[in-house]
């Protein structure tokens, strides 16, 4: 069956510097099995498919596949999800405000004054320190050592990451890691006036034992809701990633009145068509 299909790049204003995301459209009736199997074949950091809500409160329902595994919840996914489906040319229910349904719940998104779209941060399902013998693991993983490590704090929000956080981002892009077996996120600060508050980078044996990925939503919303609450950060601020990839990668960080915290970036579809699925 054919089915309508988009590729978006996500968290860059310019075309090809971003993190992809393969989106299929109208998915109901695709079984899990062919889920997976499209996942592994785009062989992108992550797939989604777009399918009617079974919450009346959402406009549709979105499935996240890794090429190993499902995620309940990612942040450039959502963006790119939220970004095709509208591009579809079908209305929220809310004008201005469009409701995801996917594994964590209901994911609210909108677009900002700038025209990109942004997502409320969820909760985090863990938070808090990490113990000493996780911290010696994470930092042989990092290639540096324990006492190269300023701060860290579990920031699990669906994806398990550990957040660690280094003297600068000089420090970050210096980083030459070995095998992960877990996902962990790690920041540093730019200097004072720099157009950037913070360089990111995000590893994580879903995109293969050492890999990192280019430009991460779920990580970002777990750092902000740490750096904000912790006072490391004033919102609104920008983080760069990718930079090592060879990317460009633009997270744009605010945070509402009630405390809310939305992540935002630039969406562009690159590839549209339809898909033999």
């Amino acid at each position: 069956m054919q089915r309508q299909f988009r590729q978006v790049d996500v968290f860059a204003d310019d075309p090809f510097v971003g993190n992809p995301v393969a989106v299929v459209h109208g998915a109901d009736g695709l079984t899990e099995t062919e889920m997976r199997r499209f996942a592994r074949w785009t062989n992108l950091s992550e797939t989604t498919f777009l399918l009617a809500p079974a919450d009346a409160a959402a406009d549709y329902r979105v499935r996240i596949f890794t090429p190993e595994r499902e995620l309940p919840f990612a942040g450039h996914p959502t963006l790119g999800s939220a970004h095709a489906w509208l591009e579809a040319g079908v209305p929220p229910a809310q004008p201005g405000l469009v409701i995801q349904e996917c594994g964590i719940g209901l994911v609210p998104v909108r677009r900002s004054p700038d025209g990109r779209l942004s997502f409320r941060a969820p909760p985090l399902i863990r938070s808090g320190p990490v113990d000493e013998p996780l911290l010696a693991e994470v930092a042989r993983s990092l290639g540096i050592t324990r006492a190269d490590i300023v701060d860290a704090q579990w920031a699990d929000n669906g994806p398990g990451w550990v957040a660690v956080e280094l003297a600068s981002a000089d420090a970050v892009l210096g980083l030459t890691p070995g095998v992960t077996a877990r996902d962990i996120g790690v920041f540093g600060p730019y200097p004072p006036g720099s157009p950037q508050a913070f360089e990111v980078r995000a590893f994580t044996p879903l995109v293969g034992g050492a890999g990192e990925d280019p430009v991460t939503g779920s990580l970002n919303a777990a750092l902000g809701q740490w750096l904000l609450s912790a006072g490391k950060a004033a919102a609104p601020y920008t983080a760069s990633q990718g930079t090592v990839l060879g990317r460009h990668g633009r997270v744009h960080v605010t945070a509402d009145a009630d405390g809310s915290v939305w992540v935002g970036g630039g969406t562009s579809t690159l590839v549209a068509g339809t898909v033999l699925l």
